[in-house]
C-alpha cells in the first residue's frame, strides 16, 4: 500500500526523509505499535527493543521512536546501531513484547522506515500488521506522566549474537581459524561495520576492508548486487584475497565475491550456505518465488524438497516454521538458519561460506561454484502503473498457456529449465520483472514480454 508518499507493506513502514517520512509519522508509528503490543503484553506494560542501521537520518528517528513508545508507557531497551538480525535476537533473549528496527535496509540514502518485530523475533505477518494498524486507528492511549516507559542501554546485543552464530553445530570453528582465510570486506559504511570484523576476527580470518566508517554515507548505491560492488571486485584482486563479503546497510543481506574478484550473483549465497547446513542436517529448504534454481540443485543434490513461499522475510520464517527446515532464505543474499533465529542474517551466511571453503579442502570459491550449473537470472524494475495488475498477469498467462503458474505473490510462470516472476514490490512504488533460464538471451526474452504489457499501461 503505498498512501501520501508512504509505503505500508508487510516489511513495515518507509518512505523518503522529510517528504512520507518524517518524525511525527515516526512517533506515530512506534507509539501505535507500542500501545498493540502492550494490550497483548501479561499485565498491560510492554518492554520494546529498539536499534537501527547506521544513515544519516537514524539518530533523529530513533529518537522519535522512542519518544512514540515511551509516551504510551512502554519501557525501552536500546541496542543502538547493530543488524537488524541482531535487533530480533534482542527480542527473544529479552522476551520482549515486541522490536522496532529503524532500518531501510538496501534502498537509497534518502529512505528510512521501521521494521516491526513480534515477540518471537519475527517480523509482524500481514495479519498481525493490519490487526495492529485496526487498533491503534481509533486513537492512542497516553500515559500519564506516573506511567512514561523508561529506557535502558543493552551493550552486549551484538556480542550474544557472534556467540550464538560460533555455537551454530554446522560451524566447525577451529578449522576455519586454521585455514587463515583472507577476506575483503565491504560494509558501505553500514551497521555491519559494528559486526562482520569482529566476527570474522573471531574466526581466525585475515581482514582486508573497505567503507567501515558507520556513519550511513554510502559510497555506492547500498543494494549488494553485482552492479554495485566494482569497488570490492577490485580490493579482492589486488588483495589477493580468498572471497569477498558484500553486506547491505541493515546486514541481513550477503554478497560474494570469488577470488578472481568476480562477483557471483547474490543467488548463490543461499544456495551455498544451505549445502553446508544439509551436509549436516537433513530438512526441506524454503526461499521464495524469485529465487534461482539453483537452491533446486543443491537441495536435489542432498535429497531434501525446496518449497517456494511469496516475497518477504516472514512469509519464508513462517513456512520454515511451518515446515521445520533448517535454512532458508532468499535469492537477494538472505539467509536464515533456523537453529539460530528465523531472520535473514548476513553474519550467519559468512560464517556458513568460510565453513564450505574449510570443507573445500583447499578448492577455490569460483572451483566450489563449477560444480553446479550456471543460469542466467535478469533482474529489472519499472515504475509501478496505476490500477489493478490483475489484467496484466491474464495477459502474461494467456500469452504463455504452456507454463505452470504460482499466483501466491503476483504471478510466477514456471517451465522445465526456466521461470518468469511479475510481482509488486513491497518496499518501493516499482513492479519487479525478474526471469532465469539457461541463457542471458532467453532470460531477457522473458523479461521484454512480460515488460511489454507493464509498458502499456504507463
Amino acid at each position: 500500500m503505498t498512501t501520501d508518499k508512504l509505503m505500508v507493506s508487510v516489511s513495515g513502514v518507509r518512505g523518503r526523509v522529510g517528504e512520507g517520512l518524517t518524525p511525527e509519522v515516526i512517533t506515530g508509528f512506534a507509539s501505535g505499535f507500542g500501545a498493540w503490543a502492550a494490550a497483548r503484553a501479561t499485565g498491560g506494560r510492554a518492554t520494546i527493543v529498539v536499534g537501527r542501521d547506521s544513515r544519516v537520518s537514524g539518530p533523529m528517528f530513533h529518537r522519535a521512536a522512542i519518544a512514540g513508545l515511551q509516551s504510551v508507557g512502554c519501557d525501552v531497551i536500546d541496542v543502538g546501531v547493530v543488524p537488524t538480525p541482531t535487533v530480533q535476537l534482542a527480542v527473544e533473549f529479552h522476551h520482549a513484547a515486541g522490536g522496532l528496527a529503524i532500518t531501510a535496509s538496501h534502498n537509497p540514502i534518502e529512505w528510512n522506515a521501521l521494521k516491526f518485530i513480534a515477540p518471537s523475533g519475527l517480523f509482524l505477518s500481514a495479519e498481525e500488521g493490519a490487526a495492529m494498524r485496526e487498533a491503534t486507528s481509533a486513537g492512542i492511549a497516553r500515559a500519564t506522566w506516573d506511567r512514561l516507559g523508561q529506557v535502558t542501554a543493552d551493550p552486549e546485543a551484538v556480542t550474544r549474537h557472534l556467540d550464538a552464530i560460533l555455537s551454530l553445530p554446522y560451524l566447525d570453528v577451529e578449522a576455519i581459524r586454521q585455514r587463515r582465510l583472507h577476506v575483503a570486506l565491504d560494509c558501505v559504511r553500514g551497521a555491519g561495520s559494528v559486526i562482520m570484523p569482529a566476527l570474522l576476527e573471531r574466526l581466525g580470518c585475515r581482514v582486508t576492508a573497505i567503507n567501515l566508517e558507520p556513519d550511513g554515507r554510502f559510497p555506492h548505491a547500498p543494494e549488494p548486487i553485482a552492479a554495485n560492488l566494482a569497488d570490492l571486485e577490485a580490493l579482492v584482486r589486488t588483495s589477493h584475497a580468498d572471497v569477498g563479503f558484500a553486506v547491505d546497510p541493515d546486514v541481513d543481506r550477503l554478497a560474494l565475491i570469488d577470488e578472481r574478484g568476480r562477483a557471483i550473483g547474490e543467488d548463490y549465497t543461499l544456495a551455498l550456505a544451505a549445502s553446508v547446513v544439509l551436509q549436516r542436517q537433513k530438512g526441506p529448504v524454503v526461499t521464495n518465488l524469485s529465487t534461482s534454481r539453483i537452491v533446486d540443485d543443491i537441495a536435489a543434490e542432498a535429497g531434501v524438497p525446496v518449497i517456494r513461499a511469496p516475497v518477504g522475510e516472514v512469509h519464508v520464517a513462517i513456512r520454515m516454521r511451518a515446515e521445520g527446515a533448517p535454512v532458508g532464505g532468499e535469492g537477494n543474499g538472505g539467509v536464515i538458519v533456523a537453529g539460530l533465529h528465523l531472520g535473514r542474517d548476513a553474519p550467519a551466511g559468512a560464517a556458513l561460506i568460510l565453513q564450505l571453503l574449510t570443507d573445500s579442502g583447499g578448492a577455490t570459491l569460483s572451483a566450489v561454484t563449477g560444480r553446479w550449473p550456471r543460469y542466467a537470472i535478469v533482474k529489472d524494475k519499472l515504475d509501478r502503473p496505476a490500477g489493478s495488475l490483475d489484467r496484466i498477469y491474464d495477459t502474461l498467462r494467456s500469452a504463455f498457456p504452456g507454463a505452470t503458474v504460482d499466483l501466491q505473490d503476483g504471478l510466477r510462470l514456471t517451465w522445465p529449465d526456466s521461470w518468469l516472476h511479475v510481482r509488486p514490490s513491497g518496499t518501493e512504488p516499482i513492479v519487479r520483472v525478474i526471469a532465469e533460464a539457461p541463457t542471458d538471451a532467453r532470460a531477457r526474452e522473458l523479461v521484454a514480454r512480460a515488460r511489454a504489457p507493464l509498458d502499456a499501461m504507463r
